[in-house]
């Protein structure tokens, strides 16, 4: 069973999504400030962690920057009741996978967290016949190397610590070498869900991904910017 751990200091809140979440049959654990949100996120495992913005003890930008430091990779939504999209940016910047922005309904947090769980929980590999090919879950482009199975990415050999946003966005690159993407449909196939123009929240995850897979962010040979429509994953850092 998903275990979902929903953090918010306000208790109507919290009941009103925990009585949600159980009836669409989720394991949910609840903490009500951000120093116990960060002891229950090192200290277990959860499918996805709804987080609350302001927070008693740690506000739940420290919270999402300490699980990252740690190499938490479980999925983050942040939760805000500010308009600011400084708080939606800094969030994604620290390693969140998504936002919801207060006053939310229990539908639109359901249908973020299935779109996350969807896009970032990794399914058992099918068996593999006598007639099947290699393991196609290992994708070599250079001297990256992706492996689908273990959400694992390496670079000769040395591991390069992706979120599941960013692990997902690679993946859907390198599938799609050489393709020119629309900021609209990598925002449509990588988050699972209708955001309208918010396309703010790729730039931000691939300006990340370029940090970490690129050897110069700065001067980006895998993936290119397409001025005025999206993006080019080339594939070839040579290029």
């Amino acid at each position: 069973m998903d275990k979902i751990l929903v953090v918010d200091d306000e208790p109507a809140i919290v009941t009103l999504l925990s009585y949600n979440l159980k009836q669409a049959g989720y394991e949910v654990v609840t903490a009500t400030d951000g120093a116990a949100a960060l002891s229950l996120g090192l200290e277990q495992s959860f499918t996805c962690i709804l987080l609350d913005l302001m927070l008693p003890k740690l506000d739940g930008m420290e919270v999402t920057k300490r699980l990252r430091q740690e190499k938490v990779r479980t999925p983050i939504i942040i939760v805000t009741a500010k308009s600011d999209e400084f708080d939606k940016v800094f969030g994604l910047e620290l390693g969140a996978d998504d936002y919801i922005t207060k006053p939310f309904s229990p539908r639109e947090v359901l249908a973020r967290i299935k779109a996350v769980i969807r896009r970032t929980v990794p399914t058992e590999p099918a068996p593999a016949s006598a007639a099947a090919p290699a393991n196609r879950a290992i994708m070599t482009v250079g001297n990256l190397q992706i492996d689908q199975n273990k959400y694992r990415v390496t670079r000769n050999g040395e591991n390069i610590s992706l979120t599941p946003k960013e692990f997902e966005l690679l993946v859907y690159f390198v599938e799609r070498e050489g393709r020119v993407l629309s900021r609209d449909a990598i925002l449509n196939h990588v988050w699972g869900y209708d955001y309208a123009s918010e396309t703010r929240i790729v730039d931000i995850h691939i300006s990340h991904l370029r940090e970490k897979i690129e050897l110069d962010p700065k001067k980006p040979r895998l993936i290119r910017t397409v001025r005025g429509f999206g993006y080019e994953f080339v594939g070839d850092e040579n290029a």
